[in-house]
């Protein structure tokens, strides 16, 4: 009987060592599958960076020759502003003079399809 209980005993102590050893490759394999995940997401964060560097770069040569561009138009809008105004300013007085001058001088006439009755 002291046989089969030690054999019982070595059997329990053999299963107790393949259950710790199981146990501790399962915790192996959750280690290693976490840092696999956080490698992966450090690589995707990296990718993502060097891609939006590389949109902020495209962007900013896009809009630095479109901000110059804008910036030509209005350049070019300040100098026809200017100009209309200083031919409103050249000719205020001879536009004026017109317009009191047709408003004021006032001539009488019977238009041309008017008949007389008779």
């Amino acid at each position: 009987m002291a046989s089969q209980s030690q054999g019982i005993q070595q059997l329990l102590q053999a299963e107790k060592r393949a259950a710790e050893k199981v146990a501790d490759a399962r915790k192996r394999k959750a280690r290693r599958l976490k840092q696999a995940k956080e490698e992966a997401q450090m690589e995707v964060e990296q990718y993502r960076r060097e891609r939006e560097q590389e949109f902020q770069s495209k962007q900013q040569a896009a809009m630095g020759s479109q901000g110059n561009l804008s910036a030509e138009v209005e350049q070019a809008t300040r100098r026809q502003v200017q100009g209309m105004q200083s031919s409103q300013q050249r000719n205020r007085e001879r536009v004026l003079a017109q317009l009191l001058g047709m408003v004021c001088d006032v001539r009488p006439q019977v238009h041309p399809n008017y008949r007389i009755a008779a």
